[in-house]
């Protein structure tokens, strides 16, 4: 990852990580993640990044309905670095995380804090760091598939914009923005390269739009 704040190896990242548990958000390395933090534990989680490694774990409940206070976790996560930051008036936080690698859960810690934290591991990952390799991805196809899937849900599309981003950049956005499943964009997350996931985006993509555009007859 370029920048003044530039992560090169996995040795500096932390050891303790806070996560942000929420259901349908999805954050990957190199994605722009804006988050409205209102809960006073995840106020507490946002300062405490800003006063340490500016890193927050961001990890999807498996149940999406579980509206339990600690919700069991998937064991893959991405953490974020917190670029952006403002407090409003009635005493919330805008905040940008940028994806800056994702990582397993080794184990949670004991929680002496309001938020919850883990022990992060890596290893399985250091390749987030390396300037991603879009060769081989479809933009054209990805473009075309994504328009009928937009007017199924109502989305206006920027095409002029989309069409002049780098493949990478287009995959990792519409993985994070589209209205897909948690189940699928927690694998989406998980699989291992970026053109893999393409591939996982095209075909969800499409799937959607066959099972759901009137007429098909697979409408769920």
């Amino acid at each position: 990852m370029s920048g003044p704040f530039s992560v090169t190896d996995i040795s500096q990242l932390p050891a303790r990580l806070a996560i942000f548990p929420l259901p349908g958000v999805l954050l990957l390395p190199g994605g722009h993640l804006p988050l409205n933090i209102f809960e006073p534990r995840y106020l507490h989680m946002a300062d405490d990044a800003l006063a340490t490694s500016r890193l927050i774990g961001m990890i999807q409940p498996t149940n999406p309905a579980d509206r339990a206070h600690q919700p069991e976790v998937y064991p893959t996560g991405c953490a974020g670095r917190l670029v952006s930051f403002k407090e409003t008036d009635d005493g919330r936080y805008l905040i940008t995380l940028r994806g800056v690698c994702r990582f397993a859960v080794r184990e949670e810690v004991s929680q002496k804090l309001q938020f919850r934290e883990v022990i992060p591991d890596w290893s399985n990952f250091a390749t987030d760091l390396d300037e991603l390799d879009d060769s081989g991805i479809d933009r054209d196809r990805l473009l075309k598939l994504l328009k009928p899937f937009f007017d199924l849900h109502g989305i206006k599309g920027d095409w002029d914009t989309l069409g002049d981003v780098s493949p990478g950049t287009l995959v990792t956005s519409l993985a994070m923005m589209c209205p897909l499943e948690p189940r699928d964009k927690q694998a989406l997350l998980e699989i291992e390269t970026l053109q893999q996931r393409s591939e996982m985006l095209a075909a969800l993509i499409e799937m959607t739009v066959m099972q759901q555009s009137p007429g098909s007859g697979a409408k769920q």
